[in-house]
């Protein structure tokens, strides 16, 4: 590997950090929220709104991310990012009260907000274009380790602390780690935190933003640092793009509708599936269940295993299978898994591996399909020129279905039971097989302008 290649590896790692806070910041709210509740007296309401706020803070930050990311820099955008994780961390872990606790939350939540928009648009910046499909997809592996790191030291710090549970002490560590463990679960996302902002000083601004912005040769400076070579600007690098009215106007015309919907609709089922009920309530789902508070973060860490191996298999065979069958493949096995797990609720028999083994299932046909896929098929069916503002359209509906199931699930778990639940989720997986079947083209192996003459 030159030093070019190394250097763009590197800045890639250091980007992707914020991909790992996405998803440690989704994933660790797990683990605190039986504890959170049990200490603040939450009720389903409750629970929904500790859960939904961080959602919240999320599209706040999609809003607001992309204009002043064109206008300050995508550097200084991720660097905020950073700093907002880390100001939730810290405010989390300190919390008085169940008001700040939420307040820190709504802030980590602009934080990945903001992550979830420019991290990858930074990636696919800094990215030479044969190498940018690959580079782009460590963004998608870096959010599901950080759901895994989030369930393991959540199952490590709770054995931590049951292991003190007779060790009376008033020290602050002891308060953070044993007594009120949730705090520890949360605060130590600022490790991740910290080592993401001291990174972030390392790697230049996107040279495609230094270009549209008068700085083009210190731009085509950086590119040549990182691919090693000069390069034919007038191919690589792209012209400024169009006024925001005209790419609004040309997402709204009659040849866009089709593909728009795809955009919309693709993240909505995604985050509709029943993903996030086993992401954020899955210990008091399977503590509900009769499986002790400690088997069932044993059993989050074997999903988060399971959902990091699975996204592998999505990067390894989306461009050789094609989008559509994966897609299809996975959301048939969601709908059949889900359904299993309802019947497995409805029936009683809960406490045994029947359960786990189901819900590892819908994990694995959501990492290589509905979890991924959303992302790539957005990224190909839109023009050039609409690319950007398409996609915040499509993380913005991500992120509104979100915050919905993020209150609905707790009140839905308290109110219809767990079979209901899962039922309801298996009939939206079905809705995204549906649409997908009816709506969405194969792209694999096809340029972008190829995909974009399929709408005219």
């Amino acid at each position: 590997m030159n030093r070019a290649s190394s250097s763009l590896l590197l800045i890639t790692l250091i980007a992707t950090l914020g991909g790992l806070l996405f998803g440690f910041d989704m994933a660790v709210i797990s683990g605190a929220l039986p504890f959170v509740t049990d200490q603040f007296h939450l009720s389903d309401s409750a629970q929904g709104w500790f859960v939904s706020s961080a959602l919240m803070g999320c599209v706040a930050g999609v809003a607001f991310s992309g204009g002043l990311s064109d206008r300050l820099g995508r550097k200084k955008m991720l660097m905020a990012s950073a700093l907002l994780f880390l100001l939730s961390a810290v405010g989390s872990a300190l919390s008085l009260d169940f008001t700040m606790l939420v307040l820190a939350r709504i802030s980590g939540g602009v934080g990945v907000g903001v992550a979830s928009m420019v991290a990858p648009l930074y990636i696919s910046e800094i990215a030479p274009s044969n190498i940018r499909g690959r580079l782009v997809t460590f963004y998608q592996l870096a959010i599901t380790a950080g759901i895994l790191i989030a369930y393991a030291t959540n199952f490590l710090l709770l054995q931590y602390a049951i292991s003190q549970v007779d060790a009376p002490s008033t020290s602050f560590m002891h308060l953070l780690f044993a007594k009120d463990v949730w705090r520890g679960m949360i605060g130590i996302g600022a490790i991740p935190s910290i080592l993401f902002l001291i990174g972030l000083f390392f790697v230049p601004e996107s040279p495609r933003w230094l270009i549209q912005n008068n700085r083009r040769e210190e731009g085509l400076d950086i590119i040549k640092s990182l691919t090693g070579t000069a390069i034919d600007t007038d191919h690589e690098v792209p012209a400024a793009e169009a006024s925001s009215t005209s790419i609004y106007r040309e997402l709204l015309s009659p040849a866009m509708r089709k593909p728009l919907l795809i955009g919309i609709l693709l993240p909505v089922f995604s985050q509709f599936s029943g993903i996030n009920a086993v992401i954020y309530y899955g210990p008091r789902i399977l503590s509900d269940a009769g499986i002790n508070i400690s088997n069932a973060f044993l059993s989050q860490v074997i999903f988060g295993l399971a959902n990091f191996i699975f996204t592998l298999i999505a990067i390894w065979k989306v461009d050789t299978m094609g989008r559509r069958p994966l897609y299809i493949a996975g959301a048939i096995g969601g709908t059949v898994s889900l359904l299993f797990t309802s019947v497995c609720f409805y029936t009683g028999a809960t406490n045994n591996i029947a359960l786990v083994i189901s819900i590892i299932l819908f994990l694995a046909c959501f990492a290589f399909s509905l979890g991924p896929l959303k992302f790539v098929i957005a990224a190909e069916i839109f023009s050039t020129k609409i690319r950007g503002r398409a996609m915040a359209v499509s993380i913005m509906a991500m992120w509104v279905s979100d915050t919905i199931v993020g209150q609905l699930t707790p009140i839905l778990l308290g109110r219809a039971g767990a079979a209901v639940t899962f039922c309801f989720f298996a009939v939206c997986c079905f809705l995204a097989f549906v649409t997908v079947y009816k709506l969405v083209p194969e792209t694999k192996g096809k340029s972008l302008e190829e995909v974009e003459g399929m709408w005219h």
